[in-house]
Formats: structure tokens, C-alpha cells, sequence
């Protein structure tokens, strides 16, 4: 195993977890660890309709195959809710951090 895929795959909590999380938009929160979910981190995005949300997801679904990082997402009309963990790391990593600037930087644009 790579340096990088240990690292990608290092499980952030507590404090680091923290840190890593203020880099992002403020709409991101974490979900902790439950007795059937893995701790991760989601957003709620509103758009002007439907169009513009469903343009959303498939820029981010571009990002998200280019890294191999697969996001657990709904869209109904207008909204669009996104949750990011590793599922083979048991919890939020550097991957879903990494991917939430990405989806942040879209929305920048």
C-alpha cells in the first residue's frame, strides 16, 4: 500500500476532523458515528430549479469518478443532498474532505 492511499484513507476525527471541516463551506456538517452509519459529512444545496441542481450533480459526478470517491446523493426538483465517508475506512478521510472543496470550488465558479 502506498503512502498516499494510507494517508487518503487515515479516518479524521475529534480535532482533525474540526480542522479539516472549517476549510469548507459552512453549510458542510458531520453526522457522527451512529450504530449503523459510519461518521461522514453532508450538505444541502438549493438551486433555481431543476435543471440548474441536476448540472450540479453531474459536475460533481465528473469529479467524483475522476477520483474515484463515490458520494451518497438524492435530488428531488431543486435540491440536492450530498454525504461524504469511506465506507472501506469506517468514516470521513482526506478523500471526502478533498472531494467536498472540489464540490465547493463548483459552486464558486
Amino acid at each position: 500500500m502506498t503512502s498516499e492511499n494510507t494517508t487518503s484513507k487515515a479516518i479524521l476525527s475529534g480535532e482533525s476532523l474540526a480542522q479539516a471541516c472549517n476549510a469548507l463551506d459552512a453549510r458542510w456538517q458531520v453526522q457522527p458515528d451512529s450504530v449503523d452509519k459510519d461518521c461522514a459529512i453532508y450538505a444541502d444545496f438549493t438551486f433555481k430549479d431543476f435543471v440548474q441542481a441536476f448540472g450540479f450533480v453531474t459536475q460533481v459526478a465528473i469529479l467524483a469518478e475522476k477520483a474515484d470517491h463515490h458520494p451518497e446523493w438524492s435530488n428531488v426538483y431543486e435540491r440536492v443532498h450530498i454525504l461524504l465517508t469511506t465506507h472501506d475506512a469506517g468514516g470521513v478521510t482526506q478523500k471526502d474532505i478533498a472531494l467536498a472543496q472540489q464540490i465547493d470550488a463548483i459552486l464558486a465558479a
